[in-house]
Order: C-alpha cells, then sequence, then structure tokens
C-alpha cells in the first residue's frame, strides 16, 4: 500500500513539473543557398498566443535580444550581424521602462555568410528571449549545423571584388544620422542587396559626354605657378647679378652681334632643358601612382615641411645652402675646354649649380606642390614654366642689347624678396603638416590651429615690409619705398581677413590650403554643406530606400581643388539646397588612411593592387567602376549605381555646377 502512494505521489509531482515547463516557441532552421558564393541561414519561430519573441539589438538592461552565436565555422565567414525579417511590434516596455522591438505569431531572423572555401562547416546556435504579461523565459538556444561543399566557383576578380565591397567602414560624423539612416546602415551592414552598386558604368559615363577643358586649365595653372616660381629666382643675389655678365659675354665672344644672339638664345634653350630634364627624372622616378600617394603620405608631408623650414630659415640669413664648390668648379672647367653648342650648355649648366641656394628653395616649394596634385606630368611643365621665366631675361637682353643699360643695379632689394620668400615657405609648409594631420587623424593642426599660424606670419611678413623687423642681411638704413608698403598693406590686410576664420568664416581666399571647416573646434558658420554618409555602399542603400538620386564626392585631405569647390561652390544657396534636399550625397576620401581589416589583393587592369587603407578602397572604386582616379570628382548616380549626367571634375562655375545636378534630377526622374 505504502508503494502505491508514493508511486501516486511521484506520478504527481512530475506531471505538476512538466506543467510549469514552457514551450511556447517552435523554430525550424534552414540553409538557403543564395548564389555560389553567398549563403543565408535562417530561423523561423512559430510563437504561441500571449507570448512574444523580442529582436536584435535592443538597449542594454532590457530583455534579452535574439543573437546569432557560432561554435564552429570552417570555409565561411559572417556578412554582417543577424538580420530581424517581418513585421516587428514597437512599443514603450513598462517592464524595463524603454523602447522595445519584438515579434507576435511569427518570428523570422537571417544571418548572411560568404563560402570562401571549396568546403564549408558551420555549428552554433540562436539565442532569443521570450515573454508574455505575467512571465518571460531564461535564454533559449536554437542550435543548427550545416556543411557542404560549394557548388561552383567564381572568377577570383569577383571574389576579390565582393571581399572589397563588404569591408565595413565608419559612416559620416556629420551631421549625426537620424533613426531612418541609422535603420538603414543596420540593414545594410547586415544584409547586402542584390543591386551591385560596384558594377562597371564606364561606358554609360562617357556616353554622357566630358567635362572637356578642365585637364588643359589644370595644365596651365601648374605652368604659371612654375612660371611665377621663375619670375621670383631672378629677382635673388644669385640669379639677378649674372644676367648683364652673361648677355654682356655672348655679344662680346664674337663681333658677329648674330652669333652673340643665336649663342645667347641657345643659352636660354639650354636653361629650359635642363629644369624640365629635371621635372621628368622625377616622374619617372616616382610614377604616377607614387606621385598621387605623395599627396597625403606622412613620411614624405613631413619631410616636404621640414624641408621648407630650413629653406625658409635660409632665406632668412640664419645659413645659406650651396651645393660643393667642385661640382660648379668642374662644370665651369669643363665649359671653357669645349667650343659650341657644349660649351653654352655647360654654362647653362654652371648657373644652375651656382644659383642653387638661391634657386632650390623655389624649386623645392614649386615641385612639391605640383607633384603632391597627382599630375602625371605636373613636374615636368612646372619646370618648363620655371625655366622659361628663368632663361627669358638672358634672350630678351641678348636680342635688346641697350636694355641692359636700364637694369635696376644690385642691392638690399634683393634681400627683401628672399626673406619674403622665406615666409611664404614657412606659410606653405604649414599646409603639408596639414595634410599629414588629416590623413592620419592625428588632430594636432586644427583649422583654429592653422589660422593662427597663417594670420602671425603673414602680420610679421608686414611688419618686416615696414621696416620694424629686420633680419641679419638687412641694410639697417633702407627706406621702406612705396611698392614695399603697398605690398605690406596688402599681408597685414590679408591677416586681418583670416581672423574672422577663427570663428568659422570660410575664408575662399585660403580654402585651397587650410584644413576643412569639420575640423574646427569652435564655429559659428552652419551654411557648410555635409555629406551624409562616407560609406557608399551604405549610403547607395540608404538612397535606395528613400527614393532619391546619389551625388557621389571622390575628394582627398590633400585635395586642393576639392576644398576650393566646397567653399566657393557648395556655399552658393542653389547648389546647397540642390544637393542637401534632392540628393544623397556621399563623400569618400581616397587618401584616409584608416586600416581595413585586412590587406585585399585585387587586380586592377592587368597589375595586382594591395589594398590596405580605406582610402584605397575608395580609389579603387573610382577606378574600377568609373574608370578615374583624379580628383575631385563628382557623379550623379540612380538607385542601382548607373549614372546620370556626365562627371564633373573642377570648375569653379557655379552655373555649370548647378546646371549638373539640375540634369541628373531631371534624367532621374525620367
Amino acid at each position: 500500500m505504502k508503494r502505491i502512494i508514493s508511486l501516486f505521489f511521484l506520478l504527481s509531482a512530475v506531471w505538476v513539473l512538466q506543467a510549469q515547463i514552457h514551450d511556447p516557441v517552435q523554430f525550424k532552421v534552414d540553409w538557403v543557398a543564395v548564389s555560389d558564393t553567398e549563403a543565408e541561414i535562417r530561423f523561423t519561430g512559430t510563437i504561441d498566443s500571449g507570448w512574444h519573441v523580442y529582436s536584435t539589438d535592443l538597449p542594454s538592461g532590457g530583455p534579452i535580444a535574439a543573437t546569432f552565436n557560432t561554435d564552429k565555422r570552417e570555409g565561411v565567414e559572417l556578412i554582417g550581424t543577424l538580420r530581424p525579417v517581418g513585421e516587428e511590434v514597437a512599443a514603450y516596455d513598462e517592464i524595463f521602462k524603454m523602447n522595445v522591438r519584438y515579434f507576435e505569431d511569427k518570428a523570422q531572423f537571417s544571418q548572411k555568410l560568404r563560402i570562401i572555401g571549396t568546403t564549408y562547416s558551420i555549428e552554433g546556435f540562436l539565442e532569443y528571449g521570450a515573454c508574455q504579461d505575467e512571465m518571460c523565459l531564461p535564454p533559449t538556444p536554437v542550435n543548427f549545423s550545416f556543411s557542404g561543399t560549394r557548388a561552383a566557383t567564381v572568377s577570383a576578380e569577383s571574389a576579390l571584388t565582393e571581399t572589397v565591397k563588404n569591408v565595413p567602414v565608419s559612416t559620416a560624423e556629420e551631421p549625426v544620422p537620424d533613426a531612418e539612416i541609422q535603420e538603414a546602415e543596420t540593414t545594410v551592414t547586415s544584409d547586402h542587396t542584390s543591386v551591385d552598386y560596384w558594377k562597371p558604368v564606364t561606358g554609360a559615363l562617357n556616353a554622357f559626354g566630358e567635362q572637356g577643358a578642365t585637364q588643359d586649365r589644370s595644365w596651365l595653372a601648374i605652368f604659371f605657378f612654375g612660371f611665377l616660381g621663375g619670375l621670383l629666382a631672378l629677382f635673388t643675389p644669385c640669379v639677378w647679378p649674372i644676367i648683364p655678365m652673361t648677355v654682356s659675354f655672348f655679344l662680346k665672344r664674337t663681333k658677329d652681334k648674330a652669333k652673340g644672339i643665336r649663342d645667347a638664345l641657345t643659352y636660354g634653350i639650354s636653361i629650359v632643358v635642363i629644369y624640365v630634364t629635371l621635372g621628368i627624372t622625377i616622374t619617372l622616378a616616382f610614377g604616377p601612382n607614387a606621385l598621387n600617394a605623395l599627396s597625403t603620405h606622412a613620411l614624405f608631408n613631413i619631410l616636404f615641411f621640414l624641408m621648407l623650414v630650413v629653406f625658409a630659415a635660409s632665406f632668412f640669413g640664419a645659413f645659406e645652402i650651396t651645393l660643393p664648390s667642385r661640382w660648379s668648379n668642374a662644370v665651369d672647367s669643363k665649359a671653357e675646354a669645349t667650343t659650341g653648342l657644349v660649351s653654352i650648355f655647360l654654362m647653362a649648366f654652371t648657373l644652375a649649380l651656382v644659383s642653387f641656394s638661391c634657386t632650390g628653395p623655389i624649386i623645392g616649394l614649386v615641385l612639391v606642390e605640383v607633384a603632391t596634385t597627382g599630375n602625371t606630368l605636373g613636374p615636368a611643365i612646372c619646370m618648363f614654366g620655371f625655366a622659361l621665366a628663368l632663361a627669358l631675361p638672358f634672350t630678351l637682353f641678348a636680342l635688346f642689347p641697350s636694355w641692359l643699360k636700364s637694369m635696376p643695379k644690385s642691392g638690399g632689394w634683393m634681400n627683401v624678396i628672399k626673406v619674403v620668400l622665406g615666409f611664404l615657405e614657412l606659410a606653405f609648409a604649414l599646409k603639408f603638416l596639414s595634410v599629414a594631420d588629416l590623413a592620419y587623424g592625428w588632430g594636432i593642426l586644427d583649422r583654429e590651429t592653422f589660422l593662427a599660424l597663417w594670420i602671425v606670419i603673414f602680420g610679421l611678413l608686414g611688419i618686416y615690409l615696414l621696416g620694424k623687423l629686420k633680419f641679419p642681411h638687412d641694410d639697417d638704413n633702407t627706406r621702406v619705398s612705396v611698392p614695399r608698403f603697398f605690398l605690406a598693406l596688402i599681408s597685414l590686410a590679408f591677416a586681418v581677413y583670416m581672423v574672422p576664420g577663427l570663428w568659422g568664416a570660410p575664408l575662399k581666399a585660403v580654402s585651397a590650403f587650410a584644413p576643412p571647416l569639420n575640423t574646427q573646434d569652435f564655429n559659428l558658420y552652419n551654411k557648410e554643406v555635409h555629406a551624409r554618409f562616407d560609406d557608399y555602399d551604405l549610403g547607395m542603400e540608404y538612397a535606395r530606400r528613400a527614393g532619391k538620386p546619389v551625388m557621389l564626392d571622390f575628394t582627398g585631405y590633400g585635395c586642393v581643388n576639392c576644398r576650393k569647390m566646397e567653399l566657393a561652390v557648395w556655399t552658393d544657396p542653389q547648389v546647397s539646397n540642390l544637393i542637401e534636399n534632392d540628393y544623397v550625397l556621399i563623400t569618400l576620401y581616397v587618401d584616409n588612411k584608416q586600416k581595413l581589416p585586412e590587406p585585399i589583393r585585387v587586380m586592377e587592369g592587368n597589375k595586382e593592387r594591395i589594398l590596405r587603407t580605406v582610402g584605397d578602397k575608395w580609389s579603387y572604386l573610382q577606378s574600377v567602376k568609373f574608370g578615374s582616379n583624379a580628383q575631385p570628382f563628382y557623379v550623379l548616380l540612380d538607385n542601382e549605381g548607373n549614372p546620370l549626367n556626365k562627371s564633373y571634375a573642377y570648375d569653379e562655375n557655379i552655373s555649370l555646377y548647378v546646371d549638373f545636378l539640375r540634369k541628373g534630377l531631371e534624367n532621374y526622374k525620367k
């Protein structure tokens, strides 16, 4: 009898315990092949009435959010995070005192994977939380295990491109994305759509036509930059006194005046050949890609910064930079021992060596500035302009010898020019330090600091020109001439002009050199245009969801013309209104030095390229999709990555830019 009673109580206890074990959710797990290289693990749960299953990414301190966990993973990698699918309920939970999201009746989750091996195996579990009005279940696992062999192979280039596309990078910091943008970011990160935003569109882009004269204008600007440098070099103590002596030598060398003029012309041409050869040598030594990399490489920019500071100190009179005297003596003696054209060429080469202490800093400045623009022919074009300005007086005075009598005498005014150049070199040096600082995110030279230093430099330059500041080689009794007074006035006015920039004024005149406005800590200016995204895929997906076209802005921290466009064109009310209201602006910095999780090898044309930084990724995108590698580069796209108009490069014509944007809108609406 006791055994029967004990058995009765035991069965009753088991029945009671079973009644307390709740199982309100039943999940099934499926492996779904999306393509030869991608698959999804899908979780589908049926939920009992009165219960609900919480979604993903809930605030800390709240209910248990759904998460995807792996114990074993071979031959596959995750794409993004676990993604909720279907209709969610968003409500305020009185128990947790926060907004939560959950599923009722049916819950669906999906985790996307990339198959990277010929065979694959993955084991793990989905963990979720479920509640009703009166109780909640502890974290509940849903186990899964899948393995197999990839059905097909894909081309190496396609696989690499997919890898590049899915490397995550940060989104734009300003302005902070609103809730809708954050939702798009979550969606894209966890589930890249089937739209191939990276497909090449070079043919379709070229069908719209090209923006013709931009390259020519760029080359013309480089030429005049070099020409200006040559003119400055002319008025230095190392070059100016040599002009009358050299021309007189050629004219007295022979009784035949025509031959003297011919020799002087040959001398001028030799100067051009020497300096153009220098420019070509620099191009060949570095190559076009290396010249482009110079624009933001920390080591090169810091070296240029230090070099210009040293040159500035030399111009101020701290010391003199000279080449070994035996070099110029050897060339000079060789010139005397030879005759004909070789002799004249060697004399020109002697001039280049002897005048190096004055021309070297100027050549360094113009070459560095041009080389870092990434223009392949830039150094050669720049040196052609420099040499032409340097050779011009030798040729002109040979043609018109009587002009020699009216040449200004050498004197203290030449040292004034050297000191002025020293101030300019110092100002340009800060530009190169700023570029390295921006590309690597050091934060040591923001816009206020940069402008403060420039205000001091140009203020001191004005004071010097007024004769209130002296350097070692200056004359004590030099009077301030009228031209010098006006130069002082210009320098001081420029310093005053920059003062409002400390509070955020755009300062279009220095936009090419100063750091961008977003580096300013205290900024009262609120009319600048900000990018919504600095990630291509996230921005494209948001634009697709929002039903807006995209404006892609390929730019760089070291891109001078990019800053000019942003402050001279984008601040126009028509332009800013179109960009901010009708487009999704995605800004991609091709010189962003943020490291990718791991280097990626890709094929660009017939050459292998290793992408190591976020900037490399965007540079690769610009090259493979649009067939371009210069900045600034603006292109308008629809929601599938197809161009809506021809591309736009550097041109500060506001009406043209407005037409460019409006034409893209018209084509998008069609």
